[in-house]
């Protein structure tokens, strides 16, 4: 009789929002470890915050007419009591809200860094998606140039412990001033722009008064003339943000870090002042920025809390990894220290307790795992042993363990196979760890 259920359609992924499955999983816990090494080196704690923030918490922060409220946030009504919320469009002011709520910089200023997955409905094209992942870093309650040079730094020794060649990626640098000289150039923008809003489009139209900073990033070619004709924020600038951002290169300069001052590098988020600073590359084509920050001294207090100087700055994973890609860059593939062959059922409890005594004094073990209806021949699992990165395999045969022996085989850099004593696991197993790539331990 056939079935008369019917099939249900397979379900998949939404646009743009990604599954990260094995072996390419290795490559992001790669790349995590450095950062937390990283951040470590350089002083800073992670925290982290939830997804979902009040609407509000963005509108206010980011700016109501920011690209990013108008058309790229996921939000919603929550069922339950009709709050507003949003899915975290990008991290600085949800930790901020954090660092407000809980009064986390009662006892003095603080380094944070976290590592979050950011949401915005925008169109997916490679190393941009909806849903995508970024390495955050804060300094909060510090306003001196120098945090903006260490942080500015911290994306150099990231990229150097990353092997990514600073010859790939060049570093530019402006200074968006302080609000009143911001709103002095927002004003001749738009005296400018409307002076010729006959050549405007529909965008720039609807952005003149609003928010005429971002008319600035138009890749129109009919307004060009008139956009690179537009007033210049540093001809505001006063002379405190001028010194403030020559501080900043005359650090840079200590170290021999080359960069550029970039006049037309602005920020799509109301609330940076000051510093602002993008590490790009030309290996990406379009989507040449890597990491991207600036100073922020105005946002605690707009977000309810006291004045507080704040710095910090934003990478994308996705993006990163498509730059390790492009300059060649092979991150060191996860592999266990031992993989446990076992060619027979009946070695299995033997096999079982070897392995745990090994993970118990440090050592990475994975071991073959077919039932025993499907066990597989031992050149099967010198396959599978060799494609799981291992550096050693261990032999659980008939013959060893009638013996009391387990045979361990070099899989990495040459080695003689070696039979030790199951009853002296805990010797031999530091030894294993200890010894270079290819070597075992001598027998007893």
């Amino acid at each position: 009789m056939a079935d008369s259920k019917p099939k249900l359609a397979a379900l998949q992924a939404v646009k743009g929002m990604n599954d990260v499955l094995p072996p390419e999983s290795a490559r992001w816990e790669w790349f995590e470890a450095k950062v937390r090494a990283l951040m470590a080196r350089y002083g800073y704690q992670n925290v982290r915050t939830p997804v979902v923030e009040p609407t509000a918490l963005f509108v206010r922060g980011i700016g109501e007419v920011t690209d990013i409220v108008e058309k790229e946030m996921y939000s919603f009504e929550d069922t339950m009591n009709g709050d507003k919320l949003t899915l975290r469009p990008e991290a600085t002011a949800g930790i901020v809200r954090a660092m407000i709520e809980h009064n986390a910089l009662y006892n003095g200023p603080l380094r944070v860094w976290s590592e979050v997955v950011v949401f915005r409905h925008e169109r997916p094209q490679k190393g941009r998606y909806r849903q995508f992942h970024q390495i955050d870093v804060e300094a909060l309650g510090h306003a001196g140039p120098d945090v903006d040079a260490e942080q500015i730094l911290m994306c150099r020794t990231l990229l150097k412990d990353l092997g990514i060649p600073l010859a790939d990626v060049r570093l530019e640098l402006n200074s968006l001033g302080q609000p009143a000289e911001r709103m002095a150039h927002r004003a001749a923008l738009i005296a400018h722009f409307e002076a010729h809003a006959d050549r405007l489009d529909d965008d720039a139209r609807r952005r003149l008064h609003t928010n005429p900073l971002r008319i600035l990033d138009s890749k129109n070619p009919a307004m060009q003339a008139i956009v690179e004709a537009a007033p210049k924020l540093s001809e505001f600038v006063g002379a405190a943000s001028k010194a403030h951002l020559d501080a900043v290169c005359a650090a840079l300069d200590a170290v021999g870090q080359p960069y550029r001052i970039n006049p037309r590098l602005v920020r799509g988020m109301d609330y940076y002042n000051l510093t602002v600073f993008e590490w790009m590359t030309d290996k990406l084509g379009a989507q040449g920025t890597v990491c991207g920050g600036g100073r922020y001294d105005g946002l605690f207090e707009q977000l309810g809390g006291k004045p507080t100087p704040a710095v910090g700055w934003g990478m994308g994973i996705e993006r990163m990894l498509l730059l390790l890609e492009a300059v060649g860059v092979e991150p060191v593939p996860f592999g266990p220290d031992v993989y446990a062959i076992v060619p027979a059922a009946e070695a299995l409890p033997t096999a079982i307790a070897a392995c745990e005594a090994l993970r118990e004094v440090g050592l990475d073990v994975l071991m073959h795992g077919a039932g025993a209806e499907s066990w597989g021949g031992m050149k099967s699992q010198f396959k599978r042993a060799d494609a799981s990165g291992a550096r050693h395999a261990l032999i659980f045969g008939a013959d060893e363990l009638a013996r009391g022996e387990v045979a361990v085989k070099p899989l990495r850099g040459g080695g003689e196979q070696r039979t030790l004593p199951l009853t002296d696991i805990a010797r031999w197993a530091a030894e294993l760890r200890a010894q270079p790539e290819g070597a075992v331990p001598a027998a007893a």
